[in-house]
Order: C-alpha cells, then sequence, then structure tokens
C-alpha cells in the first residue's frame, strides 16, 4: 500500500479529524513501512490500517462536530461561566456505508491471506528440527533438494509385497489410518511390534536391541499404550522408551501425517535427471541460498549462508564466494537461517580454514571419523572465524559448528542450536509410521557428545539479533595489539 493510497483513505475522515491528526497518521504509517518489511510483517500492517479504519472511521464521524467553533463562554450575571450540553450529531449515512464497506473487504482480505499457502523458505527450518520422516519426505516430494538434508538419511523401505521379510524385520501392514489419524488396538499393536522389531534387526548394540524390543513387547502386554489413540502421541512415548531402554538419543520413532511412498527406494542412490535438474535451477534462483557476501569495515569477510547445497551443483558458486574473502583479516559465518544439508559442503568450506589435515567427525558417514585435508589457495588459515548461531541453525549447520568448535577453530555467536543430527537409516513401518536406527557405531574423534538433542551451545551467548554486531566487535578487539 503506498503513501498516496494512504493518504487517500485520510480523506475519508471528516476535515477537523485530518487537520488535527493527518501529519503523525502519515509519519507513523512511514514509519511503520520502513521498519515493518517481509511478506508477515508488511500484511500485518496492512491488517492493522484497514481494521483501523473499519473502526475508527465511525467514531471520528461520530465525534466529529462543525467546524466553525463554538461562541465563546459568556459569564452570567454572578460572573461564572455559563455551560450548556452539546448533542453528538447523528452517525451519518455515508459514514456508515464506508464503514460497512471497509469492514467487508477488510475481512476478506484477512481471509484470503489465510488461505494462501506459506511462503516457501528453501532449505531452511520453520521451527524446530526435522524428524527422519519429514527429511525423508523432503527429498522425496521437493525438487529444490534432491541432495539437502535428505542425502543425509539413507534409507531401506519394506517392499509392500515381502510379507516375509517383513515378518522378520518387524514391519507392520499399512496401517488404515482414517482422516482423523486415530489408532485402535490392532493397529496400535502393529505399529508396537513393528518397532521391536525393526530394533532387532537393524540396530547396532544387539544386546541393547534385545532388551528395548522385550521392553516395548512387555509393555504393550501391560496395556500401557493402549490409552494412546493419536499417532503423534504414540510416535513420542515409543521414542521416549527406547531411548531409554538404549540410551541413545538418535533413536527416534516419527509419524507422518500425510501417508509415506509405499516404496521411496534409496536416498543414497543417485536423483534422476529431471530431480536434478529442478534442483540446479532452484539453486540458480536462489543463488545456492548464498544471501550476502561482503567485506566489512576494517576487512572482516561475511557471508550469510543458508544451506550447505550439494557440492557437484553449488561447489563452483560457494568456492567464488569463499574466494571473495580470501583477504580478509577474520571471516564470519552468518548460519542464523541455515537449515542444514550437505555434509560434502561442510567439509568442502571447513577445508579452507585449515593449513594441515585434522581429524573430522561425520556422523552420517561410515567410518564416522576420519581426515580432513586443507584446501590449496586458501588465505584463511589462521584468520579468526566467528560463527553465527541461532535456534533455527540445525543438521548441516550444526555440523559445521560443532566440528570446527570442538577443533578449536571458531568463536560460536548467538544461540543454542536446534539440537537435530538426524541420524541412522530410516525405515518404514507401515503408511505414517517409521524410524531412524543408527546401523553402525558412531565413533566421535573429539571424544564428546554430538549435538543431537542438546545443540551447540555458544562461546558467547546473545540474542540471535545482536549476533552479527557482537561478532564484528569480538573480530576488532582480537586485532587490537
Amino acid at each position: 500500500m503506498s503513501e498516496q493510497l494512504f493518504a487517500f483513505l485520510l480523506r475519508l475522515y471528516p476535515d477537523a479529524f485530518r487537520e488535527k491528526y493527518r501529519d503523525e497518521a502519515l509519519q507513523l504509517y512511514r514509519d511503520r513501512l520502513r521498519d515493518e518489511t517481509g511478506m508477515l510483517p508488511r500484511t500485518r500492517l496492512y491488517v492493522d490500517l484497514l481494521a483501523d479504519a473499519a473502526i475508527g472511521l465511525p467514531q471520528a464521524w461520530r465525534n466529529s462536530y462543525d467546524k466553525n467553533p463554538a461562541p465563546s463562554l459568556a459569564p452570567n450575571a454572578e460572573g461564572v461561566p455559563s455551560f450548556r450540553m452539546l448533542e453528538n450529531e447523528k452517525l451519518r449515512p455515508e459514514s456508515v456505508a464506508i464503514g460497512s464497506t471497509l469492514s467487508i473487504v477488510g475481512l476478506l482480505a484477512f481471509g484470503l491471506l489465510l488461505a494462501l499457502p506459506a511462503p516457501f523458505r528453501p532449505l531452511s527450518n520453520s521451527g524446530g528440527p526435522k524428524s527422519p520422516i519429514e527429511a525423508v519426505l523432503e527429498r522425496l516430494n521437493r525438487a529444490s533438494s534432491p541432495a539437502g538434508d535428505g542425502a543425509e538419511v539413507a534409507t531401506t523401505p519394506a517392499s509392500p509385497g515381502a510379507s516375509s521379510a517383513q515378518s522378520q524385520n518387524g514391519a507392520a501392514a499399512a496401517v488404515p489410518i482414517g482422516s482423523a489419524l486415530k489408532l485402535d488396538a490392532a493397529e496400535r499393536q502393529r505399529v508396537v511390534k513393528a518397532v521391536a522389531g525393526n530394533l532387532q534387526a537393524h540396530y547396532y548394540d544387539r544386546d541393547k536391541a534385545q532388551n528395548a524390543s522385550a521392553a516395548l513387547l512387555a509393555g504393550e502386554q501391560r496395556g500401557e499404550y493402549d490409552a494412546i489413540v493419536d499417532g503423534p502421541d504414540l510416535a513420542a512415548r515409543l521414542t521416549s522408551d527406547v531411548r531409554s531402554a538404549t540410551q541413545d538419543p538418535h533413536l527416534i520413532v516419527e509419524f507422518s501425517g500425510r501417508p509415506l511412498p509405499a516404496q521411496p527406494g534409496p536416498l543414497s542412490a543417485a536423483p534422476s535427471a529431471a530431480v536434478l535438474e529442478q534442483y540446479r535451477e532452484a539453486m540458480k534462483q536462489q543463488n545456492c541460498t548464498i544471501e550476502k557476501v561482503d567485506v566489512l569495515p576494517d576487512g572482516i569477510g561475511y557471508i550469510k549462508l543458508n544451506s550447505f547445497p550439494a557440492p557437484d551443483v553449488c561447489g563452483a558458486a560457494v568456492g567464488a564466494a569463499m574466494q571473495h574473502l580470501n583477504h580478509a583479516n577474520a571471516i564470519i559465518f552468518d548460519l542464523r537461517d541455515n537449515g542444514g544439508g550437505n555434509p560434502d559442503m561442510v567439509a568442502q568450506i571447513s577445508a579452507q580454514l585449515f593449513d594441515h589435515p585434522v581429524p573430522w567427525f561425520n556422523p552420517r558417514a561410515t567410518p564416522s571419523s576420519t581426515m580432513l585435508s586443507p584446501a590449496t589457495g586458501s588465505r584463511l588459515a589462521n584468520k579468526p572465524v566467528y560463527i553465527l548461531t541461532s535456534s533455527l541453525t540445525r543438521s548441516g549447520a550444526e555440523h559445521f559448528t560443532y566440528n570446527l568448535k570442538m577443533l578449536g577453530r571458531a568463536t560460536i555467536v548467538g544461540q543454542n542450536t536446534a539440537g537435530s543430527a538426524e541420524l541412522g537409516v530410516f525405515h518404514r513401518i507401515d503408511d505414517h509410521f517409521g524410524m531412524g536406527i543408527p546401523e553402525t557405531p558412531i565413533t566421535n574423534p573429539y571424544g564428546k557428545p554430538d549435538w543431537e538433542l542438546v545443540g551447540v551451545a555458544p562461546d558467547v551467548k546473545v540474542p540471535a539479533a545482536d549476533a552479527l554486531a557482537t561478532a564484528e566487535k569480538l573480530a576488532l578487539e582480537h586485532r587490537k595489539p
């Protein structure tokens, strides 16, 4: 809504009202228009204006009197000023019509906004860790991330016709869940048995798998799950039980409201040519999720990266961005909106920050502990590194942050990250349930727990909005003799 349109809206108010409040109203609108950028804040501004007009116009006309000033009060014979009551003017038909019209338009506009789909934010967390099922669905159904987060999770789906294999692996038959997504006793029992069977068949620690499976089945026999009728509640309870029995936070049971593909195929396999082309086009339009690259005052390099895209698609673009910062005195990685991505890109960027091989942790790979070789031609090996984080920093972005923190190579500034490692292999149980199971032991060369559930704690804890200014200050202080 332009300022001219807002000014026209003000013309609907009485003359006396405009003369008194026009300048203040216009200034308020300019201030909000300047500060409230983005789709949601700007939409809120317009809704506020329409609602204010719908409510305020009739009130303004009711409280408006004749522009001619009332005669001054003359004192009576005793020298006391005389007073008389003034009646409010009756509501004019035109004000009723205007107010009604604006109210209807505002309601229709608000309903239209609610009906619109949420804005798509590529490869970024919308508020919390993804489950393995969500990662699988994103990989399968979103052309824009065939090699992103989904590439970090492998899958071994049960074949629809392989009843013997399902029996061996503990996979349940497809649960006929209706639109209410409620579970009956038979469906609940099949899911519990399937989780127990998958643990025994796939979890790398056989003794813990056996104990956890026995505990689940015993709980089912005792009726501990009988009161659970909602899929998400059952998944959460089973997750809690298997983690309690194994002391492994990487095990997870998840529920998907939309049906899982019957046989999605291994996510580790190369995507089809069509999917890869869609991904390439999406990355081209999004500049490989590189939001900004700049050299700030005092030679501080800054890059805002909102994902870690596939190197075979975005390696050149990310390499060029890093080359632009190659002569910086310090470098700031802004990962506050980074939802993760490809572990190979995590390693490619990290290699430019070292001049010697370092132990490298990749919990999604086998083996999980390797050595990372330095990149050739980089001048950033001895430069201070700062990483900006928030509660939206997750998965691959946490991988990058965790490793550099453990290696003592970066100072983390901001908030605790999301705590989403997304480890293990995804196993489809039925149309709505699945579980993530680590199938090989994880070796951490740093001897510390990874970021699953707990996230990566910042070295300098500040609100995410203040992280950049804080990192710049730290970089400047580091340069002082």
